[in-house]
């Protein structure tokens, strides 16, 4: 499972990625709540707005996975695979 390691934001929605390995990088920003719809995480995204492990990132498919760390708007996210209970 995906999750978020900030301040529990959002965490309640990392429940409907049950067993995903992956995530893609538009999907992450809208579950993390950095932005307000795939329209808009497409759009920065494609504007190079977005860093993936400290590179600019502009393909909104690429495929996350547990330790990436994503930047976006002075904000810093890590993905984590969350263990099942």
């Amino acid at each position: 499972m995906v999750s978020l390691n900030r301040d529990s934001a959002r965490l309640e929605t990392a429940a409907s990625l049950m067993e995903l390995e992956t995530i893609r990088l538009d999907q992450y920003l809208k579950l993390v709540g950095a932005v307000n719809s795939g329209g808009e995480a497409k759009h920065r995204i494609q504007n190079g707005e977005v860093l993936v492990n400290g590179q600019v990132e502009t393909r909104r498919g690429r495929k996350l996975v547990s330790g990436d760390r994503v930047g976006f708007a002075d904000q810093l996210f890590t993905v984590e695979a969350e263990s099942g209970e």
